[in-house]
Protein backbone atom coordinates (compact mmCIF):
# COMPACT_ATOMS: atom_id res chain seq x y z
CA UNK A 1 0.00 0.00 0.00
CA UNK A 2 1.39 3.39 -1.03
CA UNK A 3 1.77 6.08 1.59
CA UNK A 4 0.16 9.37 0.74
CA UNK A 5 2.76 12.16 0.56
CA UNK A 6 2.23 15.83 1.31
CA UNK A 7 2.52 16.49 -2.42
CA UNK A 8 -0.66 14.48 -3.00
CA UNK A 9 -2.69 16.64 -0.64
CA UNK A 10 -4.65 19.72 -1.61
CA UNK A 11 -3.51 23.09 -0.15
CA UNK A 12 -6.43 22.96 2.29
CA UNK A 13 -5.43 19.46 3.47
CA UNK A 14 -1.81 20.55 3.90
CA UNK A 15 -2.84 23.51 6.05
CA UNK A 16 -5.18 23.15 8.99
CA UNK A 17 -7.50 25.87 10.14
CA UNK A 18 -10.00 26.04 12.97
CA UNK A 19 -13.49 27.32 12.19
CA UNK A 20 -14.81 28.88 15.39
CA UNK A 21 -18.33 29.73 14.21
CA UNK A 22 -21.35 27.64 13.18
CA UNK A 23 -21.33 26.70 9.50
CA UNK A 24 -25.11 26.37 9.12
CA UNK A 25 -27.26 29.06 10.75
CA UNK A 26 -30.43 27.78 12.42
CA UNK A 27 -32.58 29.75 9.98
CA UNK A 28 -30.97 27.88 7.07
CA UNK A 29 -31.23 24.51 8.81
CA UNK A 30 -34.99 24.96 9.22
CA UNK A 31 -35.36 25.33 5.43
CA UNK A 32 -33.42 22.17 4.50
CA UNK A 33 -33.95 18.44 4.75
CA UNK A 34 -31.13 16.26 6.11
CA UNK A 35 -29.46 15.57 2.76
CA UNK A 36 -29.68 19.18 1.66
CA UNK A 37 -28.22 20.31 4.97
CA UNK A 38 -25.33 17.87 4.53
CA UNK A 39 -24.60 19.27 1.08
CA UNK A 40 -24.93 22.85 2.29
CA UNK A 41 -22.61 22.26 5.26
CA UNK A 42 -19.93 20.75 3.00
CA UNK A 43 -20.03 23.74 0.65
CA UNK A 44 -19.99 26.21 3.54
CA UNK A 45 -16.99 24.49 5.07
CA UNK A 46 -15.04 24.82 1.81
CA UNK A 47 -15.96 28.51 1.60
CA UNK A 48 -15.06 29.16 5.24
CA UNK A 49 -11.66 27.48 4.89
CA UNK A 50 -10.91 29.49 1.77
CA UNK A 51 -11.83 32.74 3.53
CA UNK A 52 -9.60 31.93 6.49
CA UNK A 53 -6.65 30.59 4.49
CA UNK A 54 -6.39 32.82 1.41
CA UNK A 55 -9.60 34.81 0.85
CA UNK A 56 -8.00 38.20 1.47
CA UNK A 57 -5.15 37.75 -1.00
CA UNK A 58 -4.91 34.58 -3.07
CA UNK A 59 -1.56 35.62 -4.48
CA UNK A 60 0.18 36.02 -1.10
CA UNK A 61 -2.00 33.35 0.59
CA UNK A 62 -3.47 35.66 3.20
CA UNK A 63 -6.79 34.92 4.86
CA UNK A 64 -9.36 36.93 6.77
CA UNK A 65 -9.77 36.93 10.54
CA UNK A 66 -12.30 34.62 12.21
CA UNK A 67 -14.55 37.63 12.89
CA UNK A 68 -14.53 38.81 9.26
CA UNK A 69 -15.05 35.29 7.95
CA UNK A 70 -17.97 34.76 10.35
CA UNK A 71 -19.69 38.00 9.32
CA UNK A 72 -19.12 37.17 5.66
CA UNK A 73 -20.61 33.70 6.03
CA UNK A 74 -23.69 35.01 7.83
CA UNK A 75 -24.33 37.72 5.24
CA UNK A 76 -23.96 35.24 2.39
CA UNK A 77 -26.39 32.93 4.19
CA UNK A 78 -29.02 35.70 4.25
CA UNK A 79 -28.52 36.06 0.50
CA UNK A 80 -28.78 32.31 -0.09
CA UNK A 81 -31.98 32.01 1.93
CA UNK A 82 -33.53 34.85 -0.03
CA UNK A 83 -32.74 32.98 -3.26
CA UNK A 84 -34.23 29.76 -1.87
CA UNK A 85 -37.41 31.55 -0.83
CA UNK A 86 -37.83 33.12 -4.25
CA UNK A 87 -37.14 29.84 -6.07
CA UNK A 88 -39.19 27.84 -3.52
CA UNK A 89 -36.41 25.25 -3.43
CA UNK A 90 -32.85 24.62 -2.26
CA UNK A 91 -30.36 26.19 -4.71
CA UNK A 92 -26.83 24.86 -4.04
CA UNK A 93 -24.79 27.42 -5.98
CA UNK A 94 -25.54 31.11 -6.33
CA UNK A 95 -25.23 32.81 -9.73
CA UNK A 96 -24.31 36.32 -10.82
CA UNK A 97 -27.93 36.85 -11.84
CA UNK A 98 -29.01 35.97 -8.28
CA UNK A 99 -26.52 38.50 -6.91
CA UNK A 100 -27.56 41.28 -9.28
CA UNK A 101 -31.22 40.83 -8.40
CA UNK A 102 -30.53 40.67 -4.67
CA UNK A 103 -28.32 43.78 -4.62
CA UNK A 104 -30.77 45.72 -6.77
CA UNK A 105 -33.54 44.92 -4.30
CA UNK A 106 -31.26 45.78 -1.39
CA UNK A 107 -30.44 49.15 -2.98
CA UNK A 108 -34.09 50.22 -2.75
CA UNK A 109 -34.67 48.77 0.71
CA UNK A 110 -34.66 50.73 3.96
CA UNK A 111 -31.54 48.92 5.19
CA UNK A 112 -28.66 51.14 6.30
CA UNK A 113 -25.86 52.09 3.93
CA UNK A 114 -23.48 50.18 6.18
CA UNK A 115 -25.55 46.99 5.87
CA UNK A 116 -25.75 47.38 2.09
CA UNK A 117 -22.01 48.07 1.82
CA UNK A 118 -20.95 45.07 3.91
CA UNK A 119 -23.44 42.74 2.22
CA UNK A 120 -22.14 43.68 -1.21
CA UNK A 121 -18.55 42.98 -0.14
CA UNK A 122 -19.54 39.65 1.41
CA UNK A 123 -21.11 38.61 -1.87
CA UNK A 124 -18.02 39.75 -3.77
CA UNK A 125 -15.95 37.41 -1.59
CA UNK A 126 -18.34 34.55 -2.36
CA UNK A 127 -17.95 35.02 -6.13
CA UNK A 128 -14.20 35.54 -5.77
CA UNK A 129 -14.12 32.10 -4.11
CA UNK A 130 -16.23 30.55 -6.89
CA UNK A 131 -13.96 32.15 -9.50
CA UNK A 132 -10.70 31.16 -7.81
CA UNK A 133 -11.67 27.60 -6.92
CA UNK A 134 -14.06 26.61 -9.71
CA UNK A 135 -13.23 28.95 -12.60
CA UNK A 136 -16.66 30.58 -12.60
CA UNK A 137 -17.08 34.19 -13.82
CA UNK A 138 -16.02 37.04 -11.57
CA UNK A 139 -18.75 39.37 -10.35
CA UNK A 140 -18.26 43.08 -10.99
CA UNK A 141 -21.36 44.79 -9.52
CA UNK A 142 -22.47 48.14 -10.86
CA UNK A 143 -23.73 49.11 -7.43
CA UNK A 144 -21.51 50.64 -4.76
CA UNK A 145 -22.66 51.63 -1.27
CA UNK A 146 -20.55 54.13 0.63
CA UNK A 147 -20.41 54.20 4.41
CA UNK A 148 -18.48 57.45 4.59
CA UNK A 149 -20.11 60.57 6.02
CA UNK A 150 -18.27 62.55 3.36
CA UNK A 151 -20.09 63.73 0.27
CA UNK A 152 -16.94 63.29 -1.83
CA UNK A 153 -17.97 61.87 -5.22
CA UNK A 154 -16.53 58.69 -6.64
CA UNK A 155 -13.02 59.37 -7.92
CA UNK A 156 -12.77 59.67 -11.66
CA UNK A 157 -10.24 61.07 -14.09
CA UNK A 158 -10.85 64.66 -15.21
CA UNK A 159 -10.70 65.61 -18.87
CA UNK A 160 -7.10 66.81 -18.73
CA UNK A 161 -6.11 63.62 -16.87
CA UNK A 162 -7.80 61.50 -19.52
CA UNK A 163 -5.75 63.31 -22.17
CA UNK A 164 -2.56 62.70 -20.16
CA UNK A 165 -3.37 59.00 -19.77
CA UNK A 166 -4.09 58.70 -23.48
CA UNK A 167 -0.80 60.37 -24.40
CA UNK A 168 1.22 58.36 -21.86
CA UNK A 169 -0.31 55.10 -23.10
CA UNK A 170 0.63 56.08 -26.66
CA UNK A 171 4.28 56.37 -25.65
CA UNK A 172 4.35 53.37 -23.26
CA UNK A 173 5.61 49.88 -24.00
CA UNK A 174 8.03 48.23 -26.41
CA UNK A 175 8.35 44.82 -27.98
CA UNK A 176 10.73 42.41 -26.17
CA UNK A 177 14.40 43.39 -26.40
CA UNK A 178 16.97 41.23 -28.16
CA UNK A 179 18.40 40.23 -24.78
CA UNK A 180 14.98 38.88 -23.81
CA UNK A 181 14.54 36.72 -26.91
CA UNK A 182 18.10 35.78 -27.86
CA UNK A 183 17.81 32.31 -26.29
CA UNK A 184 14.28 31.69 -27.63
CA UNK A 185 14.70 31.06 -31.34
CA UNK A 186 10.99 30.69 -32.13
CA UNK A 187 10.08 33.93 -30.38
CA UNK A 188 13.01 35.76 -31.95
CA UNK A 189 12.16 34.62 -35.48
CA UNK A 190 8.48 35.48 -35.01
CA UNK A 191 9.38 39.03 -33.95
CA UNK A 192 12.00 39.69 -36.61
CA UNK A 193 9.48 40.82 -39.27
CA UNK A 194 8.22 43.47 -36.82
CA UNK A 195 11.75 44.76 -36.33
CA UNK A 196 12.38 44.74 -40.07
CA UNK A 197 9.13 46.59 -40.80
CA UNK A 198 9.91 49.26 -38.20
CA UNK A 199 13.35 49.95 -39.69
CA UNK A 200 12.16 49.41 -43.29
CA UNK A 201 14.71 46.65 -43.79
CA UNK A 202 14.70 43.15 -45.18
CA UNK A 203 14.34 40.51 -42.47
CA UNK A 204 17.76 39.12 -43.33
CA UNK A 205 19.36 42.50 -42.67
CA UNK A 206 18.06 42.83 -39.10
CA UNK A 207 20.89 43.07 -36.56
CA UNK A 208 20.95 42.93 -32.77
CA UNK A 209 21.13 46.73 -32.47
CA UNK A 210 17.85 47.09 -34.40
CA UNK A 211 15.76 45.61 -31.55
CA UNK A 212 16.08 48.57 -29.18
CA UNK A 213 13.00 50.61 -28.21
CA UNK A 214 10.57 49.41 -30.86
CA UNK A 215 7.11 50.55 -29.73
CA UNK A 216 4.33 48.05 -29.00
CA UNK A 217 0.62 48.75 -29.44
CA UNK A 218 -0.50 46.44 -26.63
CA UNK A 219 -0.87 48.88 -23.71
CA UNK A 220 -1.86 51.71 -26.04
CA UNK A 221 -4.78 49.70 -27.43
CA UNK A 222 -5.79 48.43 -23.97
CA UNK A 223 -5.86 51.85 -22.31
CA UNK A 224 -7.40 53.70 -25.26
CA UNK A 225 -10.16 51.10 -25.55
CA UNK A 226 -10.87 51.40 -21.83
CA UNK A 227 -10.92 55.20 -22.04
CA UNK A 228 -13.56 54.92 -24.78
CA UNK A 229 -15.59 51.92 -23.63
CA UNK A 230 -15.14 52.18 -19.85
CA UNK A 231 -14.15 48.53 -19.72
CA UNK A 232 -14.57 46.82 -16.37
CA UNK A 233 -11.51 44.81 -15.25
CA UNK A 234 -13.34 41.56 -15.96
CA UNK A 235 -14.13 42.80 -19.47
CA UNK A 236 -10.46 43.51 -20.14
CA UNK A 237 -9.75 39.94 -19.08
CA UNK A 238 -12.60 38.55 -21.18
CA UNK A 239 -11.92 40.65 -24.31
CA UNK A 240 -11.60 38.69 -27.55
CA UNK A 241 -10.25 39.62 -30.96
CA UNK A 242 -13.70 38.90 -32.41
CA UNK A 243 -15.10 41.84 -30.44
CA UNK A 244 -13.15 44.31 -32.55
CA UNK A 245 -14.82 45.81 -35.61
CA UNK A 246 -12.17 48.31 -36.60
CA UNK A 247 -13.86 49.21 -39.91
CA UNK A 248 -16.90 50.55 -38.04
CA UNK A 249 -14.96 51.63 -34.91
CA UNK A 250 -17.03 49.56 -32.47
CA UNK A 251 -16.66 46.73 -30.00
CA UNK A 252 -19.28 44.03 -30.43
CA UNK A 253 -19.54 42.23 -27.10
CA UNK A 254 -21.68 39.07 -27.30
CA UNK A 255 -24.05 38.19 -24.50
CA UNK A 256 -22.11 35.09 -23.47
CA UNK A 257 -18.92 37.12 -22.98
CA UNK A 258 -20.30 40.33 -21.48
CA UNK A 259 -19.72 41.06 -17.79
CA UNK A 260 -23.40 40.68 -16.92
CA UNK A 261 -24.08 37.84 -19.38
CA UNK A 262 -27.51 39.28 -20.17
CA UNK A 263 -27.28 41.25 -23.43
CA UNK A 264 -25.29 41.81 -26.62
CA UNK A 265 -23.58 45.20 -26.72
CA UNK A 266 -22.26 47.47 -29.46
CA UNK A 267 -19.84 50.00 -27.97
CA UNK A 268 -18.53 53.07 -29.77
CA UNK A 269 -14.81 53.71 -30.20
CA UNK A 270 -12.82 56.67 -31.44
CA UNK A 271 -11.41 56.14 -34.92
CA UNK A 272 -7.88 56.42 -33.52
CA UNK A 273 -8.67 53.74 -30.96
CA UNK A 274 -9.98 51.42 -33.66
CA UNK A 275 -6.76 51.93 -35.64
CA UNK A 276 -4.64 51.25 -32.53
CA UNK A 277 -6.58 48.02 -31.93
CA UNK A 278 -6.01 47.02 -35.54
CA UNK A 279 -2.27 47.67 -35.14
CA UNK A 280 -2.20 45.57 -31.97
CA UNK A 281 -4.11 42.67 -33.54
CA UNK A 282 -1.54 42.62 -36.34
CA UNK A 283 1.31 42.80 -33.82
CA UNK A 284 -0.08 40.06 -31.53
CA UNK A 285 0.19 37.58 -34.44
CA UNK A 286 3.96 37.69 -33.88
CA UNK A 287 3.72 36.42 -30.27
CA UNK A 288 3.58 32.61 -29.80
CA UNK A 289 1.58 32.93 -26.56
CA UNK A 290 -1.43 34.08 -28.59
CA UNK A 291 -1.38 31.14 -31.03
CA UNK A 292 -3.93 29.04 -29.15
CA UNK A 293 -6.16 31.77 -27.78
CA UNK A 294 -8.40 34.52 -29.07
CA UNK A 295 -7.79 36.61 -25.93
CA UNK A 296 -7.23 40.19 -26.99
CA UNK A 297 -4.70 41.00 -24.26
CA UNK A 298 -2.58 38.81 -21.97
CA UNK A 299 -0.16 39.76 -19.21
CA UNK A 300 3.57 39.06 -19.38
CA UNK A 301 2.76 35.83 -17.51
CA UNK A 302 0.46 34.86 -20.38
CA UNK A 303 -2.71 35.18 -18.29
CA UNK A 304 -5.80 37.40 -18.64
CA UNK A 305 -5.65 40.74 -16.84
CA UNK A 306 -7.46 41.18 -13.53
CA UNK A 307 -8.17 44.12 -11.20
CA UNK A 308 -4.85 43.87 -9.35
CA UNK A 309 -2.70 43.81 -12.49
CA UNK A 310 -4.67 46.62 -14.12
CA UNK A 311 -4.34 48.65 -10.92
CA UNK A 312 -0.57 48.31 -11.01
CA UNK A 313 -0.49 49.33 -14.68
CA UNK A 314 -2.71 52.34 -14.00
CA UNK A 315 -0.59 53.55 -11.09
CA UNK A 316 2.52 53.29 -13.25
CA UNK A 317 0.90 55.29 -16.06
CA UNK A 318 -0.33 57.92 -13.59
CA UNK A 319 3.19 58.30 -12.19
CA UNK A 320 4.63 58.78 -15.66
CA UNK A 321 1.84 61.19 -16.64
CA UNK A 322 2.24 63.23 -13.45
CA UNK A 323 -1.31 62.53 -12.27
CA UNK A 324 -1.48 62.88 -8.48
CA UNK A 325 -3.20 59.88 -6.88
CA UNK A 326 -1.88 60.31 -3.32
CA UNK A 327 -5.15 61.40 -1.70
CA UNK A 328 -7.57 59.74 -4.11
CA UNK A 329 -9.21 56.34 -4.33
CA UNK A 330 -8.07 55.64 -7.89
CA UNK A 331 -8.66 52.27 -9.53
CA UNK A 332 -9.37 50.93 -13.01
CA UNK A 333 -13.00 51.86 -12.36
CA UNK A 334 -11.92 55.52 -12.26
CA UNK A 335 -11.55 55.27 -16.05
CA UNK A 336 -15.07 53.84 -16.32
CA UNK A 337 -16.50 56.55 -14.07
CA UNK A 338 -14.85 59.23 -16.18
CA UNK A 339 -16.54 57.83 -19.31
CA UNK A 340 -19.92 57.90 -17.56
CA UNK A 341 -19.44 61.42 -16.21
CA UNK A 342 -18.38 63.04 -19.47
CA UNK A 343 -20.62 61.00 -21.77
CA UNK A 344 -23.60 62.20 -19.73
CA UNK A 345 -22.38 65.78 -19.93
CA UNK A 346 -21.76 65.62 -23.71
CA UNK A 347 -24.77 63.52 -24.66
CA UNK A 348 -27.39 62.15 -22.24
CA UNK A 349 -28.12 59.29 -19.88
CA UNK A 350 -29.34 57.07 -22.73
CA UNK A 351 -25.96 57.36 -24.47
CA UNK A 352 -24.15 56.64 -21.20
CA UNK A 353 -26.34 53.62 -20.49
CA UNK A 354 -25.50 52.15 -23.90
CA UNK A 355 -21.79 52.99 -23.75
CA UNK A 356 -21.31 51.57 -20.24
CA UNK A 357 -23.58 48.56 -20.88
CA UNK A 358 -26.01 49.17 -18.02
CA UNK A 359 -29.09 47.00 -18.15
CA UNK A 360 -31.06 49.27 -15.81
CA UNK A 361 -31.45 53.05 -16.20
CA UNK A 362 -31.25 53.37 -12.40
CA UNK A 363 -27.61 52.30 -12.53
CA UNK A 364 -26.79 55.12 -14.93
CA UNK A 365 -28.54 57.76 -12.81
CA UNK A 366 -25.45 58.20 -10.61
CA UNK A 367 -23.84 60.06 -13.52
CA UNK A 368 -26.76 62.49 -13.80
CA UNK A 369 -25.18 65.06 -11.51
CA UNK A 370 -23.44 68.13 -12.86
CA UNK A 371 -19.97 68.64 -11.35
CA UNK A 372 -19.54 71.48 -8.88
CA UNK A 373 -17.60 73.56 -11.40
CA UNK A 374 -20.42 73.28 -13.96
CA UNK A 375 -23.00 74.35 -11.39
CA UNK A 376 -20.82 77.27 -10.34
CA UNK A 377 -20.50 78.38 -13.97
CA UNK A 378 -24.27 78.12 -14.32
CA UNK A 379 -24.75 80.40 -11.30
CA UNK A 380 -22.34 82.92 -12.83
CA UNK A 381 -24.33 82.91 -16.05
CA UNK A 382 -27.60 83.25 -14.11
CA UNK A 383 -26.36 86.41 -12.43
Amino acid sequence: MLNESDDDLSPFEQRTVEITFPLVPKAASRMLDSKQEFDYRERREEFAKWLLLEGKDTRDIEGYSQATAKRTMYRVSYFERAVWEKADEYVPVMTIEHANQYIEGLAYSDKSQSHKHHTLHALKRYFKWRHHEFGEPEWEPDRAFTVSNSQKPQDFFKEDERRKLRQTALEYGTIPSYKTVQTDEERRERLKPLVAEYHEKDVGDVGTDDWADIPSWKVTSLVWTSLDAGLRPVEVGNARTEWVDSDNAVLRIPKDESAKNEANWEVSLRRKTAKALNRWIQEREHYPEYDDTDALWLTQKKKPYDSKQLGRLLRKLCDIAGIDTARRDVSWYSIRHSVGTYMTREEDLAATQAQLRHLRPETTMKYDAAPVSDRRDALDRMG
